[in-house]
């Protein structure tokens, strides 16, 4: 089943790009965007165990990058996505580097991220490049070479192609020397210093590559929805869903988010069929994540591994 599994997942994101139905490819693309968001999380917060709460900062520094290079500049939209994932790169270096060179870890380093992203949404709101609380609007131009699709399946299979690449550095990060060092740091960051590990460099590394991810997402929805604005860019709703995926899913597992993106938009969906109100899904979030911490703290794909892990140790019974 283990081998099975991401081929099964493999088929099922396939599998939209031949419907007719815009709405269920618009699903299907929200919610690999979603696993996507939870893959960026999920390479500090899940392998490093650096759990953030404003990683919603390197989204909105890709989408801002995008729709300001676009709008502004006049450069090609491609541009973007090289171009915020630097950004993301550096700023989630800077933040790690003054973090981490002050020994913040846990809660603390949780709600540095947090300020650090309420201190980008603020610059937003006021800055003239930025246009303050009007926000970007990208001008509409359907065509390849503007990264804007009139069909959403093509988006939806750009959606699934940077959704693929940040699996396979889960992947790698899984099999590699450096993925070994920074779960060593996860699990006793005492027991991984007294082995030579560099904690610092190890986890600023990974906050960098995360931030990355989480940037090149955003260009995505910026060139996608066609328009950024502070709350959308830095507000805490967007960090809260990437923790979520990720926990959900199981946080520090390859195809844990994409579990974790495929569940929250079954509840979230099915939820708002049946009550319509404002506010309600920033509730139901809150009452999922403490769920998952009280029942399933290692999510869906865990639950999966605990169960292997009975197993076994009845057949050496």
């Amino acid at each position: 089943m283990k081998r099975l599994l991401p081929l099964l997942i493999l088929l099922a994101a396939l599998a939209p790009l031949a419907l007719p139905s815009q709405f269920l490819v618009n699903l299907a693309m929200l919610t690999a965007f979603s696993a996507l968001l939870g893959q960026g999380w999920n390479i500090s917060g899940g392998f490093g165990g650096l759990t953030s709460f404003g990683h919603a900062a390197f989204f909105g520094i890709g989408a801002y990058t995008a729709a300001i290079l676009q709008t502004r500049y006049g450069l090609n939209p491609w541009l973007g996505l090289p171009a915020g994932a630097i950004l993301g790169a550096a700023v989630g270096a800077a933040i790690g580097i003054a973090a981490f060179r002050a020994g913040l870890r846990g809660s603390y380093f949780a709600l540095v991220t947090l300020a650090f992203s309420e201190v980008f949404r603020i610059i937003a709101n006021s800055a003239e490049i930025t246009r303050g609380g009007l926000g970007i609007l990208i001008p509409l131009r359907p065509g390849l070479t503007n990264f804007q699709f009139a069909d959403r399946r093509a988006s939806y299979a750009v959606t699934l192609a940077l959704l693929a690449a940040a699996t396979s550095v889960a992947l790698w990060l899984r099999r590699s020397r450096f993925g070994a060092r920074l779960i060593a740091v996860r699990e006793n960051e005492d027991a991984a210093s007294a082995l030579g590990v560099d904690l610092v460099g190890t986890k600023v590394r990974a906050l960098a590559l995360s931030g990355a991810i989480t940037a090149t997402a955003g260009v995505l929805y910026a060139q996608t929805f066609l328009y950024v604005d502070p709350s959308i860019a830095f507000g805490i709703e967007r960090s809260v869903e990437m923790l979520l995926v990720a926990m959900i899913g199981g946080a520090g597992t390859v195809w844990g988010p994409v579990l974790g993106a495929i569940v929250l938009h079954i509840i979230e969906d099915t939820s708002r069929a049946l009550i319509d109100t404002p506010g309600f899904a920033p509730m139901l979030y809150g009452v999922v994540l403490l769920a998952i911490v009280a029942f399933l703290p290692g999510g869906i794909a865990g639950l999966r591994m605990h169960r292997a892990g009975n197993a076994k140790r009845g057949a050496n019974a």
